[in-house]
């Protein structure tokens, strides 16, 4: 019994069965499984957005830590934002507020 298998003349040369078996190989590698390239691609954007909110959420923290160092020790300007954000007063003032900008 020997059964040879001819080539039909559409199939080019190259195309043979450990190329495609090779091929599926990759394929399968780039778009199925636990890490795919899609899902990885994917991740590392999400990894990027999150290393972009956490400098933002540093900045702002570095902010608001000079803000406090600043009203902890100068007393004009913490009485200057308990005037104008609070609308504190001294006893014996009177305050009157306007809309004039």
């Amino acid at each position: 019994m020997n059964i040879k298998f001819k080539r039909p003349k559409w199939l080019p040369l190259w195309l043979n069965l450990p190329f495609i078996i090779f091929l599926g190989f990759i394929l399968m590698l780039l778009f199925f499984g636990e890490y795919n390239y899609v899902k990885i691609s994917k991740q590392k954007s999400e990894i990027n957005n999150l290393n972009a909110q956490i400098k933002t959420t540093e900045d702002s923290a570095q902010f608001y830590e000079r803000k406090y160092r600043e009203l902890d020790t100068d007393r004009e300007n913490l009485e200057k934002l308990a005037r104008e954000q609070y609308g504190m007063k001294r006893t014996n003032e009177d305050v009157y507020i306007t809309d004039i900008k």
